[in-house]
């Protein structure tokens, strides 16, 4: 069976021409990078898509950016902000206060070889908070199930940012939609599709925690069409409206109701649950 990879490590960076082929170089096989010529537009990035750490050069960072630095800082406390030096001279010393001031508080030097180890270092891990954080607590719930039920229930929470159907999340998985869903129906548990779609509103839920994404930056960074799509979605869930989610419904709360709705009630049910065993079949 395969199990499916999880998405690579991406960063945002502001940088000089000729530090842009080292830091890519630097990255291959660890981290991919989104180069833009601003730091508004590095922002811009930070809002539509899942951005692990964003990296500045001292020496690009423009004195009318260090205020954008400042909120990308205050509006993202989980995606690192971190300068980059690559050369020592008054001015990177005197932008490097100003960042210093604005909130940034990691410094990389690259001028020796070294420093490109601690790059990767620093900005080259997965980010893995939000599917630390929501799938935690749920596997400990589940601490019984077999290893195939752990499997699915870790791929769906990591896969569902992205993944918004079951056909897509089977496809994933490399079993048949209709297998999936009728093992789910057969072992008397809810519908994957509702399994997906409620583990979605926990991305939801997390990202909602960061008060620089809008309604809009969740709907598109969780891949809906819209955020009038989005909107549907949760009225169709849960009854309100996303403003009013954000609002009754913050991560810890959110994460609670999933757990109290879809799993303790078929706790038993998942210790005998195979949804991705060959030939397997509910209890």
């Amino acid at each position: 069976m395969h199990v499916p990879t999880q998405r690579s490590t991406t960063i945002a960076a502001v940088l000089l021409p000729g530090e842009r082929s080292r830091v890519d170089a630097a990255g291959n096989g660890c981290f991919a990078v989104v180069h833009r010529d601003s730091v508004p537009d590095a922002v811009r990035v930070v809002r539509e898509r899942a951005v692990d750490a964003v990296l500045v050069s001292v020496h690009r960072c423009a004195p009318d950016e260090v205020e954008a630095v400042g909120h990308l800082v205050r509006e993202f406390p989980g995606i690192p902000t971190v300068a980059l030096l690559s050369q020592h001279d008054p001015s990177a010393t005197d932008m490097l206060l100003r960042l210093g001031a604005s909130g940034v508080r990691q410094v990389v030097d690259v001028t020796s070889p070294a420093g490109w180890g601690r790059l990767r270092q620093v900005v080259g891990q997965p980010a893995t908070r939000a599917v630390a954080r929501i799938q935690a607590p749920i596997l400990e719930a589940l601490a019984e199930t077999p290893p195939d039920a752990r499997l699915f229930v870790e791929a769906m929470i990591r896969l569902a940012p992205d993944t918004a159907t079951v056909t897509a999340l089977a496809g994933r998985l490399y079993v048949r939609p209709s297998t999936l869903m009728s093992r789910f129906a057969r072992a008397g548990l809810p519908s994957p599709k509702n399994y997906l779609a409620a583990i979605r509103l926990l991305h939801a839920a997390y990202l909602f925690e960061t008060s620089g994404l809008s309604v809009a930056d969740v709907a598109y960074r969780l891949e809906y069409s819209s955020p009038q799509s989005f909107g549907r979605h949760l009225r169709a869930m849960l009854g309100v409206t996303a403003l009013e989610f954000r609002r009754r419904f913050p991560f810890p709360v959110a994460h609670e109701r999933f757990i109290a709705l879809m799993i303790e009630p078929y706790r038993f049910i998942w210790r005998e649950f195979h949804p991705l065993a060959a030939g397997g079949s509910g209890p």
